[in-house]
């Protein structure tokens, strides 16, 4: 009786609603979960739980392990129970009435110990602590031994809620209420930081990870909490985790976009356990803020950084850029932009090194502004990484406008200039340069979508760095991009390699028109993802009026007449209207991914499968994200992985960052990571594992097969 007064003591203690009901109308635990067991043979025990009314069973907190005399040939096998959602653990099934459960395996003695577990709550909204005892089962030995041949033994206490069943070394005192046993502080330190106060009772400790923190204000974020050292600690159900068991203050940067006085509310979820007692559910606490003037806009001591980025040195950040740079060059979404800077090499004319310097600074300064204003917006808060501007729709139709342009031009409807899409014209020097650096900059923009390999650890370090030092970084990797035609300009013998100017040119130019063409249909297929069919049909209109305006400027262009190059040059003027719409649209109602057996990412969704000890694995993609669809098609869509999944017992979890998305952004910050693809394999226990950009299936497979043990 000692026990189950223990138990509901506790539960009594722990629920919000214990206030509201007497301790009389709760079952004792043994009442509410009758438990009995039997041997129908020697190979398979029987459990059966006659749960009363009122009551009911947690499917995934039961279990049977066999102490001694018997070896399981696997878990508890369970019928399946009544779905449900749960506060606490989300999606789950229920027993109600009864359920029997058997445990098949080789029997090597006449009794068998078995230690069973379960877990359940009663609808009055009071939830008992897991429960666990020890069972000794007579097995038959040749004839049946007699039904219910079981003696119980009640385990001394100790489970918790995640299943750490403590059955050696149970704490003396009843557990304190959740308040008690965990005090919470959050305190306005400056304008641009809070610190966080969590005081654990003695004999308690609290989880470093199992942390969610927000922070709902008008100007204001929260970035990522400034953990202390921690203690590591074995954990029955996580394995090695971090831990506090004493009071630890967490500074919490507070990311603003307005400076001003303003009310704030934090919302913070964390978890902990009493040693050798229970684990309490997670715990939500809100604390209403008022945070004063005189704040400026996140810097950069406000916004931490992951380990990752400041251990990198800076020459190795450089070369890191260098080297992913140069890999850009390979990546499909940069190919038709250079076979335009090709082309031009190619017509040569002796001009190779000043068209290879002009693309050049067309590379750096476009790589230089990009970077700024990347920088730039994440200071002041904004979720954004690399590949931002894709993530705009305005951004999106405005590069189909120019791939359509371009496409025009290399078919012949309109002449820019040799530069880009001319062959056999010989240009002023004025045009000509300006053809140069335009293609570098247009080839920084299309790149934007790829990640090249070593570029994810030169941008974490650029985006954690100094402005001066990240704007380094950006400029190494628009020399690894412009390097190939940097060597072709004032490297001779490579130049002499290009094939000679003739009649060929035409007709390649005129080809290279189809690979932008068929850029600018995949622009629109982002678009599409985006804002939906309205803003592909305005983005088309756009493209036709575009269209009729270059043709007509074409035809304008030889005669003396100002009044229809004036019209010509309004019709090309009113297509870019469609840049401007389509960024006002509100992004239409996305449907629930239709992929079988994809999980969509949440922060609370992945901390719940964690919780329950299962392999995870995280692809963060998006439409625009060209080595992503790569990694899909090549990799992620084909059976191999489904069966690796399968084999590990894994969760595949995907993030779309089409969008801006601060939720996805705070995971890739959380990884070293500032844009996508990002790959992370969350194993049973211990540290999550960030897989390369680019992926191959035996990576994939060993990722997996390592997690699952």
């Amino acid at each position: 009786m000692t026990r189950w007064l223990l138990a509901l003591a506790a539960a009594l203690l722990l629920s919000p609603a214990a206030q509201a009901v007497d301790e009389e109308d709760l079952l004792p635990i043994d009442e509410a979960f009758a438990l009995t067991a039997q041997a129908s043979d020697r190979g398979r025990l029987e459990f059966t739980w006659q749960i009363a009314d009122g009551y009911y069973l947690y499917k995934h907190r039961m279990g049977a392990e066999a102490q001694a005399g018997f070896t399981a040939a696997g878990p508890l096998v369970l019928p399946a129970g009544e779905a449900y959602t749960d506060e606490f653990f989300g999606d789950v099934e229920t027993y109600r009435g009864s359920v029997t459960g058997t445990l098949d395996g080789r029997a090597s003695a006449d009794t068998v110990q078995v230690k069973v577990k379960y877990q359940g709550c009663a609808d009055v909204g009071i939830c008992y602590p897991p429960h666990t005892k020890l069972l000794t089962v007579a097995l038959p030995a040749g004839a049946a031994a007699p039904a219910g041949g079981l003696i119980t033994l009640d385990a001394p206490r100790g489970g918790n809620l995640l299943g750490n069943d403590a059955v050696n070394g149970a704490s003396d005192g009843l557990p304190l209420p959740e308040a008690q046993a965990f005090g919470f502080e959050a305190i306005v330190d400056t304008p641009d930081r809070l610190l966080l106060r969590f005081t654990p009772a003695p004999g308690y400790y609290l989880y470093r990870d199992n942390t969610t923190v927000a922070l709902d204000a008008s100007g204001a974020r929260a970035g990522a909490i400034a953990w202390p050292p921690s203690k590591s600690h074995y954990d029955e159900h996580f394995g090695d985790v971090q831990v506090y068991f004493d009071q630890v203050e967490a500074p919490l940067p507070v990311l603003r976009t307005d400076a001003g006085a303003m009310p704030a509310t934090l919302t913070i979820t964390f978890q902990g356990c009493q040693e050798e007692g229970i684990c309490y559910p997670p715990m939500t606490r809100t604390v209403a803020l008022q945070l004063p003037a005189g704040g400026t806009l996140a810097s950069a001591d406000a916004r931490e950084t992951p380990p990752a980025r400041t251990s990198t040195p800076l020459w190795l950040a450089l070369l890191l850029a260098l080297g992913g740079g140069l890999i850009l060059n390979l990546m499909p979404c940069v190919l038709p932009v250079l076979s335009l800077k090709a082309l031009s090499l190619a017509q040569g004319g002796g001009q190779a090194k000043r068209q290879a310097l002009w693309y050049t600074a067309g590379v750096l300064a476009s790589f230089a502004v990009v970077g700024a204003i990347a920088l730039a917006l994440r200071q002041a808060g904004l979720a954004l990484g690399w590949g931002f501007q894709l993530q705009q729709p305005g951004v999106i139709a405005a590069l189909v406008l120019v791939m359509v342009a371009i496409g025009l031009s290399l078919s012949g409807v309109v002449t820019f200039g040799a530069s880009l899409a001319g062959a056999g014209q010989k240009l002023t020097e004025k045009s000509g340069p300006a053809g140069d650096f335009f293609t570098g900059v247009l080839a920084v923009v299309v790149a934007s979508p790829c990640t090249a390999p070593f570029m994810g650890t030169a941008l974490a370090f650029a985006f954690g760095a100094s402005p001066v030092v990240a704007i380094l970084v950006f400029v190494f990797l628009g020399l690894g991009l412009a390097l190939p035609f940097l060597l072709i300009g004032f490297v001779p013998a490579l130049a002499n390699r290009l094939p000679r100017p003739g009649a060929w040119m035409d007709t390649f130019k005129q080809a290279l028109a189809f690979p932008m063409y068929l850029t600018a249909v995949w622009l629109l297929w982002v678009l599409a993802k985006q804002r939906g069919a309205d803003a592909i049909g305005l983005v088309l209109v756009a493209a036709v009026v575009l269209a009729l305006g270059l043709w007509w400027w074409e035809k304008a262009r030889w005669r003396e007449r100002l009044l229809p190059r004036l019209l010509a040059a309004a019709l090309v003027a009113a297509s870019l209207w469609a840049v401007v719409a389509v960024q006002r649209m509100p992004a239409p109602e996305r449907a629930a991914a239709a992929e079988t057996g994809v999980v969509a990412y949440s922060a609370d969704a992945l901390a719940q499968l964690r919780r329950d000890g299962r392999v995870v694995f995280v692809n963060m993609t998006a439409d625009w994200c060209v080595t992503c669809k790569a990694n899909e098609k090549t990799v992620l869509a084909r059976d191999g992985f489904r069966t690796a999944l399968d084999a590990a017992g894994a969760v595949y979890m995907k993030g779309d960052w089409t969008d801006v998305d601060p939720a996805i952004t705070a995971f890739l910050e959380s990884h070293g990571a500032v844009g996508v693809p990002l790959y992370v394999v969350y194993p049973r226990q211990g540290e999550p594992v960030v897989l390369p950009a680019v992926l191959t299936q035996a990576t994939v497979e060993q990722a997996l097969a390592e997690a699952a043990r």
